[in-house]
């Protein structure tokens, strides 16, 4: 991929038409800026290297071009080649380095170009870096953050081979961390947390959220890895989301509170370990469900969530699950085939009404 191509992708590209209004994390009278998505998790990076000389950032492009989304720019400027290091274009090479920099007290952040591209390095990932702690008896371990944007609605320059969402994948695997943020408060506090950690920590970002706007406090914070958040407190109907999906069942739940349903919105944040006790909670107390996700139906992230519910909520359910997922298919190339892929705000108003009637 040309620079060209790469920034036809990045901030230039199409921009999701979320409110910061819908998600307030940060109340009024607590210092704050607002931040992009993309500029918190960098100032994550940045406070994180500034206080930990071992943290150091290797990937594609990520020096003077800061990466195919922009997120590492300007932190080569400011840590120089040593601590934001090119590679190859060889996604098996770069997290085999990441890995064998952990082993021996390094904390590499990782960055592949497109989550799509960590396919190639599934043996270092998932055979080397998420066994090497269990297989050692704790003797070796390996604090390596690889991030990954994913997720489609970036346009036709990203198709089937740039746009697909790998989190139930990777969640799969024991020994790796996955987390996914949706707003930019969440962002930093969870790269944050990702570099501390001394296990691999697989850090998903959705491309689509990198110019989203939200209020960030000016004090240092870290987020805990293995719980959901709950972005909106309800009675009627629980609403499970991951990335992107959050926000459109803000929306969603927006649009339905005139009709007298009011809904609750569990964000996943971290899918592995994955939070059972406050999915579990929700579903619990509402009694209606509905799990949202832009990966495919078959073998999702919303099969392993429906089946929390029903071990954990089983009586109190008053019907069926409902899930508003992904086509399972390719990611077309054509805008229009493209936009029939993906679930929206409209797909999950219509599983909330459906769920209300029971």
């Amino acid at each position: 991929m040309t620079s060209t191509e790469r920034d036809s992708v990045s901030l230039g590209g199409a921009q999701p038409g979320f409110s910061p209004s819908l998600i307030v994390q940060v109340p009024d009278d607590v210092p704050h800026k607002m931040l992009t998505y993309q500029e918190a998790i960098r100032e994550g990076l940045r406070e994180e290297m500034a206080g930990d000389a071992s943290v150091f950032l290797l990937g594609e492009d990520i020096g003077k071009h800061g990466g195919a989304f922009g997120v590492t720019r300007t932190l080569f400027d400011q840590f120089g080649p040593e601590r934001v290091r090119n590679t190859p274009i060889s996604e098996n090479t770069i997290v085999g380095a990441g890995t064998g920099a952990a082993l021996v007290g390094m904390k590499p952040v990782i960055e592949i170009m497109f989550a799509d591209f960590s396919l190639l390095a599934m043996d270092q990932i998932c055979n080397q870096a998420a066994k090497m702690r269990f297989m050692t008896g704790g003797q070796c371990k390996v604090p390596w953050v690889l991030r990954m944007p994913q997720g489609g609605g970036a346009g036709k320059s990203i198709a089937a081979q740039h746009s697909q969402s790998l989190e139930a994948l990777y969640a799969q695997f024991p020994g790796l961390k996955v987390v996914f943020p949706s707003t930019p408060y969440d962002a930093k506090g969870l790269i944050r947390a990702a570099i501390r950690d001394e296990n691999p920590v697989v850090f998903l970002e959705h491309k689509m959220l990198y110019s989203l706007r939200g209020r960030v406090p000016d004090a240092e914070y870290v987020l805990p890895i293995g719980r959901c958040d709950l972005k909106r407190v309800g009675a009627d109907v629980t609403v499970v989301a991951d990335g992107s999906m959050v926000w459109h069942a803000m929306q969603a739940a927006q649009t339905v509170l005139p009709q007298g349903i009011d809904v609750e919105v569990v964000d996943v944040q971290t899918l592995a370990p994955l939070d059972e006790a406050t999915l579990g909670a929700s579903a619990r107390k509402t009694g209606r469900v509905v799990l949202v996700a832009e990966a495919c139906r078959s073998y999702g992230p919303t099969a392993e969530w429906g089946m929390v519910a029903m071990e954990q909520a089983f009586d109190f359910l008053k019907g069926p699950i409902v899930r508003v997922t992904g086509r399972h298919s390719p990611i077309p190339f054509a805008n229009a085939l493209e936009e029939g892929v993906w679930p929206g705000t409209e797909d999950i108003v219509r599983a909330i009404l459906s769920v209300a009637e029971y």
